[in-house]
């Protein structure tokens, strides 16, 4: 015996349906940082390094919030100066080799805690030290941008 289906209850599967397609795609699209922003944060801190090593002051420049503060052994500074210490070299990321993650959020702001081991060049020596870093990543305009590094060195390492 077959059934008749009425024309209304057609048109609400036909739009049961598209929402159903609608959904599936939506959901196909989405991009990993969205479903994972930690892992996305933890890439971008990654990338971070690589920038600074590689002196790509490009990147960092458009990474870097325009309020930015970065705080190093004895001194602080703001985008423009962090910027400018990078592109001169007068502080040379050789690598940092990263050794513990963390990331936490507040919010729209994230706190990536790094403990790293880093080499670089300072005042033409190559130094070796332990640091426990600070990054605050605030979301802003559809993106992470970086507010604030801070290095603190580990005693005892």
């Amino acid at each position: 015996m077959k059934t008749q289906t009425s024309p209304n209850a057609r048109m609400f599967m036909i739009f049961i349906w598209g929402i159903m397609m609608g959904l599936q795609t939506l959901y196909a699209q989405q991009k990993p940082e969205e479903s994972k922003p930690e892992e996305s944060l933890i890439a971008l801190s990654k990338m971070k390094w690589k920038w600074m090593a590689e002196k790509d002051v490009a990147s960092l420049d458009d990474l870097f919030h325009a309020n930015a503060v970065f705080v190093h052994m004895g001194g602080t500074m703001n985008k423009e100066q962090e910027i400018g210490v990078i592109k001169s070299g007068r502080i040379e990321y050789k690598h940092a080799e990263i050794q513990e993650t963390t990331v936490r959020f507040v919010g729209q702001t994230a706190v990536i805690l790094d403990k790293i081991r880093l080499t670089a060049v300072v005042g033409g020596n190559e130094v070796v030290n332990p640091f426990m870093v600070t990054e605050v990543y605030v979301f802003t305009d559809n993106r992470w941008k970086l507010a604030s590094l801070s290095f603190t060195r580990l005693l005892g390492e």
